[in-house]
C-alpha cells in the first residue's frame, strides 16, 4: 500500500509537544515499511523522523499550531486559527492522496474527522484519547454510523470512553526494541517520564519520593511551568532532578538505570507509551489502576497496579518492587508491543477500511 500518514497539528515531530503521537508515528512508520508499504508523512515545518527513518518522504507544512484538547473545557467549540496548519496539512495529504492508497491521521481534531464523509479517498484514525471534546465525540459518533470500519484505538478502557463503539478495533502500540537496551539494574532511583502538565499527575510521584527521602527523576517536555514550579515549592529543595525532554535513543539509557518508574496520571491514558519503554529497558512500573496502563502491566509479574490516587499504596509497593524480575519486563513487550506486532494489526485493519470503501 501507499499510505499518507498525517501528523498531530501540535508540535513539531521532535519537540516533545505532540505526546505519544510522536512515538507512535515514528514506530509505526518504521514497522509499515519493513513490512514493504510505501509511506508519504505530513507534519509541521522543523519535524523530524528518527534516524531510521531518514529515507522517507517527510513533506513540512507551516502554519499556526492546534490548541491541545487536554487542555480545554470538554464543551469548548471547534477552534481553527488563521493560517492553520492541520488544515493546511490536510491540504497536502489531498494532494499527495490522488497517487495513495489511504489516508492515515493520528491528528485528535474535528477537521480530519469531518473529512472522512466528503471524501472519496478512503480516510482512516488513530484515536489517540479518550473523549476529551463533546464535539469530537458527537462527530465520531456521526462518522462510526456510516464508516464504523474507520476508527481504530489503543485498547479497550480508552474505547469505554466512547459507549457508541461497538465493535472496536483495538490495535495497541508497538516500540522498535533495537532502540531499547534491557539493563539490569536494581539499585537505580526512581524515574519518572510524560509531558509536565495537570493531567499527568507529577505531584503524586514527588510526594512518594519525599516520603522514602529519595530523589526522583523527572524526563519530559515542559509543557507547564507554573504547575511544574507549584510541585517544586510543595516539596523540599532537590527532591526533583528536572532532566528535561530527551530523544529515545538518551533516554532508554538513563530511564534502564532505574530501579521502577512511578506512573501516575490523573486521567485516562489512552495506552501509555513511557509505562512501555520502561518495561522495554527492563525497567518494572508502579502505576496506578487508570487507563491503558491497567491493561499493559501484569500486576506481580512487570509490576504493580494500585487504586487511583493511592500515593500510600504507591509506596509500600516500591518498598517490594525488587520481587519483579526485570527480565519479564522485557518478555512482555517482546511478545505483546514490538513494531511489528503493531504495524500488522495497522495493515490489517487499513485493508478491512479499504475493502468497505470499495463495496460501497
Amino acid at each position: 500500500m501507499r499510505i499518507v500518514l498525517i501528523s498531530t497539528p501540535i508540535g513539531f515531530l521532535g519537540s516533545g509537544k505532540g505526546g505519544g503521537v510522536e512515538l507512535t508515528l515514528n514506530s509505526l512508520v518504521s514497522g509499515l515499511v519493513s513490512l514493504g508499504h510505501y509511506i508519504d508523512v505530513i507534519a509541521p515545518k522543523d519535524s523530524k523522523l528518527n534516524e531510521n527513518n531518514a529515507k522517507i518522504r517527510l513533506h513540512l507544512v507551516e502554519g499556526e499550531d492546534q490548541i491541545s484538547w487536554q487542555h480545554q473545557n470538554y464543551n469548548s467549540p471547534i477552534i481553527i486559527p488563521d493560517n492553520s496548519l492541520l488544515a493546511g496539512m490536510l491540504e497536502k495529504a489531498l494532494e499527495i492522496a490522488k497517487q495513495a492508497d489511504i489516508l492515515l491521521n493520528l491528528s485528535y481534531d474535528w477537521l480530519p474527522i469531518w473529512m472522512t464523509l466528503n471524501l472519496e479517498t478512503p480516510i482512516a484514525h488513530i484515536i489517540s484519547m479518550g473523549s476529551e471534546s463533546s464535539v469530537i465525540t458527537n462527530l465520531i459518533s456521526k462518522v462510526y454510523a456510516k464508516y464504523p470500519h474507520n476508527f481504530a484505538f489503543h485498547s479497550k478502557t480508552q474505547v469505554n470512553d466512547y459507549s457508541f463503539i461497538k465493535r472496536p478495533t483495538i490495535i495497541g502500540n508497538g516500540f522498535n526494541l533495537g532502540n531499547y537496551i534491557f539493563q539490569d539494574s536494581t539499585e537505580g532511583p526512581l524515574a519518572w517520564v510524560g509531558r509536565v502538565a495537570p493531567e499527568k499527575g507529577l505531584e503524586d510521584a514527588v510526594y512518594v519520593a519525599n516520603e522514602l527521602g529519595e530523589k526522583l527523576n523527572v524526563w519530559g517536555f515542559m509543557e507547564d511551568e507554573s504547575y511544574a514550579l507549584k510541585i517544586e515549592q510543595s516539596f523540599p529543595q532537590r527532591t526533583i532532578n528536572w532532566m528535561g525532554f530527551l530523544a529515545t535513543e538518551k533516554l532508554q539509557k538513563e530511564l534502564g538505570k532505574c530501579r521502577a518508574l512511578l506512573n501516575t496520571p490523573k486521567w485516562n491514558e489512552a495506552y501509555g507509551n513511557v509505562v512501555v519503554e520502561a518495561l522495554a529497558c527492563g525497567v518494572p512500573v508502579v502505576a496506578y489502576k487508570r487507563g491503558g496502563p491497567s491493561e499493559i502491566i501484569m500486576h506481580g509479574e512487570t509490576g504493580y497496579l494500585v487504586e487511583p490516587d493511592d500515593k500510600k499504596a504507591l509506596i509500600s509497593y516500591l518498598e517490594i518492587i525488587s520481587k519483579i524480575k526485570r527480565k519479564n519486563c522485557r518478555a512482555w513487550v517482546e511478545k505483546n508491543a514490538s513494531t511489528n506486532i503493531f504495524a500488522k494489526k495497522v495493515v490489517n485493519w487499513l485493508n478491512e477500511v479499504i475493502n468497505e470503501y470499495k463495496k460501497n
